[in-house]
């Protein structure tokens, strides 16, 4: 995003200009929040009063170069103005209170509809209308669309100009992207924001784990404990523990006649 830093001209007493550019449409704002953020900021939405002023703000839009995407400026009628269409053009007013009657309309504006918010044009890529290419006029537009947004500064506000900042008709400062205070909340919330969407998604694994390693202790408990289980009275029952017969022991204890009539032609020496 090219962010403008705050501009203004030789004598302190002239106002101060910012240029709020956001090259991404999804966080440009709508006509009651750039006027918000202007105060923040501690000025206003800009107010054009004389043709020099507009063409002080036309060099700076060229200075920073920006592409399509127009620019709030803080001139607006009611909403319940829109009955009288043929007064339309006189019931805008400055919202900082100024009451100078300069206007840039382009040539078929106001429509004097329900768009009661104006726009300073910035459309360098759009093929020219009637009236020429769509730069720098002024045209009525619906409050809630985002655009980008020029503030301006009073000379009670406006902080005493560096010199390379200065120019007796119009800054010939390129801006370039700095910081501005447009974005201080958002940037605080960034890493409190990015730890949650780390910390969330883990959990579920988290608890995963803990139950395989819970059931995987039982588990082995268990299998210890069947181990060390002693076996019942009787012996016999417990096949680790049960001694095979001593074939050989049994053979010697019988008689040489028992084995000779049993079968008499067998040498009872070799067959012990």
């Amino acid at each position: 995003m090219a962010q403008g830093q705050r501009v203004c001209r030789v004598d302190r007493g002239r106002p101060c200009y910012k240029l709020a550019y956001f090259s991404d449409p999804g966080r440009r704002l709508s006509f009651l929040e750039a006027k918000l953020a202007c105060h923040r900021d501690g000025g206003e939405l800009l107010s054009v009063e004389s043709p020099a002023e507009q063409r002080i703000i036309e060099q700076l839009v060229t200075e920073l170069r920006p592409s399509d995407g127009d620019f709030w400026i803080g001139l607006r009628r009611n909403h319940g103005d829109t009955e009288n269409v043929d007064d339309c053009p006189s019931q805008y007013y400055w919202t900082d209170g100024s009451h100078a009657s300069f206007r840039n309309w382009h040539w078929d504006e106001p429509s004097c509809g329900y768009e009661v918010c104006v726009v300073m044009y910035h459309q360098p890529s759009a093929p020219p209308g009637l009236g020429g290419l769509y730069m720098f006029q002024w045209n009525d537009d619906n409050c809630d669309t985002k655009n980008n947004f020029i503030c301006k500064y009073t000379a009670e506000k406006a902080p005493e100009p560096s010199p390379n900042t200065a120019h007796p008709e119009a800054p010939p400062l390129s801006l370039s992207p700095l910081p501005t205070t447009f974005d201080t909340e958002e940037k605080r919330q960034t890493p409190a924001l990015n730890m949650v969407y780390i910390v969330l998604p883990t959990i579920p694994l988290l608890m995963v784990l803990l139950i395989a390693t819970v059931f995987v202790s039982v588990c082995r408990r268990k299998r210890r404990e069947q181990q060390t289980e002693v076996c019942p009275s009787d012996p016999g029952s417990c096949p680790s523990q049960a001694q095979p017969p001593d074939v050989y022991n049994v053979i010697r204890s019988q008689q040489e006649a028992d084995l000779a009539g049993t079968r008499p032609h067998t040498k009872n020496t070799s067959f012990l």
